[in-house]
């Protein structure tokens, strides 16, 4: 992504997770931390007929997965990392190290008395291959939706517009076109892939 900083638009692949998850039978991972990296790979090692592709991060991200569970919740391909408290208004689905981001944002929402859940997607095609009722309990009819990822568009406004979702209450904060040079940090300031900016999509869409 544009997180690879001054290496510059030809070495920050925005249309990489596109075109792998483009690819028919093929699961493109994007692990949020340490632990869904962990899970991701525990299941391209033992898919038997599915090759995987692992988008990994340069940077240096926290672990957002800090309650234990038994089970492999990358599996699930999108799941609840962070519920909203009280009257559920919007919800936040990202990526690798977007989801960081995205819990930022919550944060703020949450502060300002907007209820929002954060959904960790590492997988859409293990998500998309989930039980209907599973992806509507992650995904329910009626809260705005926006979507982080520091990439293009394409994949997301299956979830962001499909399965229930509207268009006038979906938006998406990531990249349009190819990223520039310069440091990671001021390179998602300069693109608008901040917590602040998806406050603000959030509220524009309410």
């Amino acid at each position: 992504s544009i997180g690879l900083g001054e290496d510059g638009p030809t070495h920050q692949p925005v249309e990489h997770l596109a075109i792998c998850r483009a690819t028919p039978n093929t699961w493109t991972f994007r692990p949020a931390d340490l632990i869904e990296t962990a899970e991701a790979w525990e299941l391209a090692l033992t898919a038997e007929k599915t090759p995987s592709v692992l988008a990994l991060s340069r940077q240096n991200l926290p672990t957002v997965r800090t309650l234990h569970t038994a089970r492999n919740l990358t599996a699930q391909g999108a799941y609840v990392l962070r519920e909203a408290t009280g009257k559920r208004q919007a919800i936040l689905m990202a990526t690798g190290s977007e989801v960081e981001i995205a819990l930022k944002a919550r944060d703020l929402l949450e502060a300002e008395g907007i209820g929002t859940r954060v959904v960790s997607m590492p997988c859409m095609e293990l998500f998309a291959a989930q039980p209907e009722a599973y992806r509507k309990k992650i995904l329910p009819a009626g809260p705005v939706r926006v979507a982080v990822e520091a990439a293009v568009r394409q994949p997301w406004d299956r979830w962001l517009l499909g399965e229930r979702g509207r268009e006038a209450k979906a938006g998406f904060i990531g990249m349009a076109g190819f990223g520039a040079s310069a440091p990671a940090e001021r390179l998602y300031a300069e693109f608008g892939i901040t917590a602040e900016a998806v406050v603000e999509k959030v509220k524009g869409l309410l």
